[in-house]
């Protein structure tokens, strides 16, 4: 079969439309809703005249707008690739790139990069690790940091608006019950998010407060993230519709860790989510995350349910996208369930290896990771690898770091997060207090101590660099003098782990608890 191309594209495929060289053939990939040709060194994008109600790009004033606005936005994340929207001209039949006088069409020219340098095709290679995850936190919260807020862009953020399209999703997806997914998971998947909008309208009341809805990226899967010339780069962001990007930054966060558990690297997903909310100081919006989880999850199942309606699809693909719409269905009521939340006292003196313990545990357990030194700077308003002063270490500053990070724990353990507390927790008061609020909230509490001879506690802190700790060698001695006992009542919580040993078999105990 001949598959026809207009015209405009057919003489895109020819070499001889462009003024640089090309690597021939020129390929050419096609979307819903673009025609993207591959020349070697620059790729050219040119958007169909489709109208989708969702996307509009049927005049060519929209297509010019989109172009345009396709530039500016992803300029944020891959400045590098986005390089300039040319018009297209038309003079006796044949197009031309740039011309002069009245263009029929606009098209957004790139920097053409390697398919297996995507993150998707570097999960795929077995190549993506749990260093370039952490790398990917701090480039996402750098890249919502930047990102633009208003008092238009805030009012995305309002339950109706919100709820809007989890509503069309539903709607939508109401005939694929009893094919790729199930009445049950239909009505509780349905019945959570209802429930959510109803009972938590403060919540999302505080994310507006507190700037979280912004001109965020909106697509943000393994797909459209890029690992080239040594730098991440977060592209195709979502351009043509307000309401897919000006969202809460957890719907970003979510794309991205909903996209690695459903390809069954929670571990991946946990390195991401862990940085990112450390470098941040979004712990709260954790609250919320596991509504755009699911969301995530529902959308991709109701994409790929799609395919199945097309004539156009052959069985043996169809056959596929039911397996895989089924399998996202089931994720996203997954994301529903209630589970048990548990608090993790991590106890031990600078150098002891708390921190490097506590995020092994982290990724094992799938659990949220709070360091006492990120809340401290957080609170103290200072950058995370900025070195604090004498103000941000007095008693006052202390009691109000253990203060906000048990706070936390608590929030976040009784919304059935597994939340790990990293910190000193060298004095019997600071170990009772999170001991009686554990108990009040009747939430699993377990305390892990970690010791290493002091000579190692000197040589590790000798040798730390590039953390957020500020703990020198010179302050190991106070520590050492002022650290109290674990009491009677505090030792059937305990667990202790001489961490010049190896861990792993140490931990099992811990996660088998």
């Amino acid at each position: 079969m001949t598959v026809s191309f207009p015209a405009l594209i057919e003489q895109m495929l020819q070499p001889g439309f462009y003024s640089h060289a090309v690597t021939e053939p020129i390929q050419l990939i096609q979307t819903h809703i673009s025609y993207v040709l591959l020349t070697g060194d620059y790729a050219y994008k040119v958007k169909k005249p489709m109208n989708f109600g969702f996307l509009d790009f049927s005049t060519l004033e929209k297509r010019q707008h989109f172009c345009n606005e396709e530039l500016r936005l992803n300029q944020r994340g891959a400045a590098e690739l986005y390089l300039e929207v040319l018009p297209i001209t038309l003079t006796d039949n044949q197009y031309h790139l740039g011309g002069t006088g009245e263009a029929v069409e606009y098209v957004l020219k790139m920097q053409q990069f390697p398919q297996e340098t995507l993150f998707s095709a570097l999960f795929e290679q077995g190549k993506l690790n749990e260093a370039d995850l952490e790398n990917l936190g701090q480039v996402v919260a750098q890249y919502h940091a930047k990102t633009e807020t208003s008092d238009r862009i805030r009012t995305f953020g309002e339950v109706a608006q919100v709820r809007e399209a989890f509503d069309e999703n539903y709607q939508q997806t109401e005939k694929y019950i009893g094919g790729p997914q199930t009445q049950k998971q239909f009505d509780e998947t349905k019945q959570y998010t209802d429930k959510f909008f109803s009972d938590r309208t403060e919540l999302f009341k505080s994310r507006i407060a507190n700037n979280f809805i912004r001109e965020c990226h909106g697509d943000s899967h393994l797909r459209n993230i890029a690992l080239w010339q040594d730098e991440i780069l977060l592209f195709d962001c979502i351009e043509f519709n307000e309401p897919f990007r000006f969202v809460d930054v957890m719907y970003d966060v979510a794309f991205t860790v909903m996209d690695l558990e459903a390809r069954h690297s929670p571990q991946l997903g946990n390195a991401f989510l862990n940085v990112y909310i450390e470098q941040t100081g979004d712990w709260e919006g954790l609250q919320v995350l596991p509504l755009y989880l699911s969301r995530q999850a529902y959308v991709r199942a109701k994409v790929t349910s799609f395919l199945l309606d097309d004539p156009g699809v052959p069985a043996t693909v169809k056959e596929e996208a039911a397996k895989t719409a089924s399998e996202y269905y089931k994720l996203a009521w997954d994301y529903t369930k209630p589970r048990q939340g548990k608090l993790i006292l991590m106890s031990g003196l600078s150098g002891s290896g708390k921190s490097t313990t506590a995020r092994l545990l982290s990724r094992q357990l799938g659990a949220i990771l709070i360091r006492s030194d990120a809340v401290r700077k957080h609170l103290a308003g200072i950058p995370l690898l900025e070195r604090g002063g004498d103000d941000l270490y007095t008693p006052e500053m202390t009691e109000k770091t253990y203060a906000r990070l048990l706070e936390l724990g608590i929030t976040l353990a009784n919304q059935g997060y597994t939340v790990i507390l990293d910190a000193k927790y060298d004095k019997e008061k600071l170990r009772k207090e999170a001991i009686a609020q554990a108990n009040k909230h009747q939430l699993p509490l377990q305390i892990i101590q970690c010791t290493a001879p002091t000579e190692v506690l000197q040589q590790r802190l000798r040798d730390r660099t590039g953390d957020i700790a500020d703990a020198t060698v010179d302050l190991l001695q106070s520590q050492l003098n002022s650290a109290e006992p674990f009491t009677e009542e505090e030792k059937p919580y305990l667990k202790i782990l001489d961490t010049t040993q190896p861990q792993q078999a140490q931990l099992k105990e811990v996660i088998r608890q």
